[in-house]
């Protein structure tokens, strides 16, 4: 309890406001380098030439040092981090909604884009990876179709690689941690004469569960898992590059720490339920960037090819009983291929950049549920091939009227051809197939008009379109319910970014508003097993953005991110067929769409300089997200809760010892919820509990 008080002590020193700012940008050839309070990042993007601080948009960085800082080892704990990022845990890889600003899917594609090296990955099956040896994450929050298409209503999330070319050496880190954790990795970078740069690393983790199951008197939530990854960049001419990025990762996991939870009382049961249930997943990335620079423009291609398969068994009544049990497996090949072409001097009255985009998705899935009940026994096989192509454009024009004045217009049109054919086999024998098609296309424009106060800031208005394509519902019962339609939504954003007191502190604000027209939710399937997308009428979003970063000394480092969402249902009634009932959910709030995140850090570094020890550099972070609403009719619900971690570094040349700990107070909170016909009861999960343990890192 001794090191619960101090870090929480220490972490009341730092609730003030304050965030993210680069006090120096420069030009280095065809890169942007921010100099970010003595932590140099170099900026590449496949679609952008300059860096976050000077785009007319909502954006966060954390860099490789700063997940190193606050311990993250997966996407889903950058959550509220990131202001308006939430990512709850559903217990295992095989799904991991995403929510921007209310703008999130909770069983179809996602509404939230994730691009690793420039990959797009297209299945909320993909998103779960883990984040070991990177160099920065970005999140652009709001619509941007515009650049990146369909389904990034929310927004993108970019995860980027370390380079050979900017990082060399050889790194090995193990982990050990209560709850029978594990971890060892190594990577090694080199180069030869900043020609060819080469990169491999490997991770595996075991974690042994944090929840017991009093039926099976095992861990509910054991996992291991296996990641690697490759690289190979290739400066064939000064002026022509190639990189080429290979991943791979395995994980088996038992899962679903589900237990019953009682409304009335608040309170949830122990796990309790008798069959083994798990999640497979093997996954394979693959990505080839070629990029052609000139002294006016730079020319890309971007090629990649994903495949993914995951083999699912769920006790689905989650009871002692043998009631209910489904197996689930689903396969994806996806190829996509990118080309971009761009001007290179943004500080010239105009530039641009084209582009055109293509992609073929094979999705196969089989569902095979049996009813212990009454010997029900029913498998649906469904296969999803989907094809499509988009151009689009970006214009910028400076000095309109005024030296700091611009105006950036885009804009983007989506086409996409998808079939669906799903064979039923029941205990009756082979139903005939069903079998449909059907394509959707969309303009999605941009436009923001920017103001630049020069190295003191920026403000900004923007307008965008944003769209989610439509697709199958590869498990409906009716033929009326297989198809649901585009989502679309208009996005109005008045944002600034500004340093204060000679460059001492660094602030970013941003209020958005969202028109959202038929919004895809999950409604429960018409004979009460399983669940269908729909389209809703109308809903909105409307919120504020602050993020802050300060160094008051040049050894302590103060960062504040808050975020606040009011999402809620304008026009959505829901007809049950079974019950002949129609419910109004006007007014009502999204579900799983945290009211407020916050995030507190603070790192302070203590210079020893002796010969047995060079620094020691002592963290805390607090983050907080709530009020959550887990369902459409607003009756169950998270309070806000927050979590507070930390983390003391002991270092010595290239070599340290790191203790850390997480949910430091054991904040007792729900993560998911859900509701099932199967047994008419509510499930939750409950957050991860209290954590320590001790990394070990060696770069040679």
């Amino acid at each position: 309890m001794n090191v619960q008080y101090i870090l929480l002590s220490f972490l009341l020193l730092i609730l003030i406001p304050i965030s993210i700012k680069a006090d120096d940008i420069r030009e280095n050839g065809d890169s942007v380098i921010m100099k970010y309070t003595g932590k140099e990042i170099v900026i590449e993007s496949f679609k952008q030439n300059s860096n976050l601080y000077v785009q007319p948009v909502a954006a966060s960085l954390l860099t490789g040092k700063e997940v190193e800082e606050f311990n993250i080892t997966n996407i889903k704990e950058i959550t509220s981090y990131i202001p308006n990022l939430f990512i709850p845990d559903y217990g295992s890889k095989m799904t991991s909604p995403s929510y921007i600003r209310g703008i999130g899917s909770h069983r179809n594609a996602p509404s939230v884009g994730l691009y690793v090296d420039g990959v797009p990955y297209f299945d909320r099956s993909t998103f779960d990876i883990n984040i070991n040896d990177i160099e920065r994450i970005e999140v652009l929050r709001g619509p941007q179709g515009t650049l990146y298409g369909r389904n990034t209503m929310g927004g993108i999330i970019n995860v980027f690689s370390k380079s050979p070319f900017n990082y060399t050496g050889t790194d090995i880190n193990l982990t050990a941690g209560n709850h029978n954790l594990y971890q060892a990795g190594l990577s090694h970078y080199g180069n030869y004469n900043d020609k060819v740069g080469y990169a491999i690393s490997g991770n595996y983790l075991h974690r042994g569960g944090y929840f017991n199951n009093v039926t099976t008197k095992k861990k509910a939530d054991p996992m291991d898992a296996f990641s690697g990854r490759a690289r190979l960049s290739w400066r064939i001419q000064p002026g022509l590059l190639m990189h080429l990025i290979m991943a791979y990762e395995y994980s088996d996991q038992d899962g679903y720490p589900y237990r019953v939870y009682n409304r009335e009382t608040n309170k949830a049961d122990d796990i309790n339920y008798n069959e083994h249930s798990f999640y497979r997943r093997n996954m394979s990335t693959n990505g080839l960037n070629i990029e052609y620079i000139t002294d006016q423009f730079k020319l890309g291609s971007q090629s990649s090819f994903q495949f993914y398969d995951g083999n699912q068994g769920l006790d689905q009544d989650f009871m002692p009983q043998d009631l209910y049990y489904v197996s689930f497996y689903q396969r994806q090949q996806m190829y996509s291929q990118e080309f971009n072409i761009k001007s290179l001097h943004e500080d010239s009255r105009y530039s641009w950049q084209f582009g055109v985009f293509g992609f073929y998705q094979n999705y196969y899935q089989t569902n095979d549920t049996d009813n212990r009940t009454n010997g029900a026994h029913t498998i649906q096989n469904a296969k999803n091939p989907t094809d499509g192509i988009a151009v689009y454009h970006q214009s910028t024009i400076n000095n309109i009227f005024d030296p700091g004045l611009s105006l950036v217009l885009g804009i983007r049109y989506d086409w996409e051809h998808t079939k669906s054919t799903m064979n039923r086999t029941t205990i009756k024998g082979v139903e005939d197939p069903a079998i449909d098609k059907t394509s959707f296309s969309q303009l999605t424009p941009k436009a923001a008009l920017q103001y630049s106060f020069g190295k003191d800031g920026i403000s900004y208005f923007s307008v965008s379109k944003g769209y989610k394509t439509g697709g199958f519902n590869n498990t409906a019962e009716r033929n009326e319910d297989r198809i649901f339609d585009p989502e679309y939504s208009w996005s109005y954003e008045l944002g600034g970014k500004s340093s204060l007191f000679d460059n001492l502190l660094f602030f970013d604000i941003s209020l958005f508003y969202i028109d959202w027209k038929k919004q895809q939710i999950s409604q429960t399937k018409t004979g009460g097993k399983g669940f269908i997308i729909k389209n809703a009428g109308r809903s909105e979003s409307k919120g504020l953005e602050i993020s802050a970063q300060m160094n008051p000394i040049k050894q302590l480092n103060l960062q504040f991110a808050y975020g606040y969402t009011s999402a809620r249902y304008k026009d959505y009634k829901d007809y049950n067929d079974r019950t002949g009932k129609t419910t109004n959910y006007d007014n009502k709030y999204l579900p799983m769409v945290p009211r407020h995140t916050v995030a507190l850090s603070a790192n302070y570094t203590l210079d020893i300089n002796q010969k047995w020890m060079d620094k020691v550099v002592i963290g805390a972070q607090y983050t907080g997200a709530g009020k959550i609403y887990w369902t459409d009719e607003n009756d169950i619900t998270q309070k806000y809760y927050n979590t507070l971690n930390g983390k003391i570094s002991f270092v010595k040349n290239d070599f340290s010892i790191d203790l850390w700990a997480k949910n430091i107070t054991g904040e007792d909170y729900i993560t998911y919820y859900f509701f099932t016909t199967l047994s008419n009861q509510d499930y939750v999960q409950k957050g991860r509990p209290f954590t320590c343990g001790i990394n070990m890192n060696f770069k040679f």
